[in-house]
């Protein structure tokens, strides 16, 4: 129904909670993040993939969720050759952001731990965003928060998939 005083239904693109208001928004969320991990890494003289790899070994810190991070683990995440890994652990182990440790049950797995003064350096720097994001967070029920946390779950969960099966080159 159209006409006078009839509000229009918003086209698709218009729809605030459409695939295109969704796409737009999370790939502005993304540039601001890579904006800043830039900054970072210029600031402290570090190559972006070290920051992704400080990144994914604070991520799997063993005081989390998940296992240590180890070299093969980080080269399969950050999709590098070990080579390159090898590389850039020895660069962020000659910096002081992370150490090396040999599993205790299996010694030939190294694990990757971040090291307390990177860890103080980089909650120095980020404590601007982590502020940031407490404000916007702020903004939300309980309720709500709740469901934006099992939406961006679900966002991680399918993007390693589509990761996983993405075709090569």
């Amino acid at each position: 129904m159209s006409g006078p005083g009839v509000p229009s239904r918003p086209l698709p693109e218009e729809d605030p909670t459409g695939l295109q208001s969704f796409a737009v928004l999370l790939r502005q969320m993304n540039s601001e993040f890579n904006r800043l991990a830039h900054e970072f890494a210029q600031a402290h003289d570090l190559h972006l993939t070290d920051v992704q790899a400080l990144i994914a070994i604070l991520d799997a810190d063993p005081n989390g969720r998940d296992e240590p991070m180890t070299p093969s683990r980080l080269r399969k995440q950050l999709n590098l050759t070990s080579g390159a890994v090898t590389a850039c652990l020895d660069r962020l182990e000659r910096a002081g952001h992370i150490h090396r440790v040999r599993a205790t049950d299996d010694r030939r797995v190294i694990h990757l731990h971040f090291a307390a003064a990177a860890r103080g350096m980089t909650s120095e720097y980020f404590r601007p965003l982590a502020q940031s994001t407490d404000t916007a967070r702020s903004r939300f029920t309980a309720e709500e928060l709740t469901v934006i946390v099992r939406f961006l779950g679900e966002m991680n969960r399918e993007l390693v998939l589509l990761r996983q099966s993405w075709p090569m080159g």
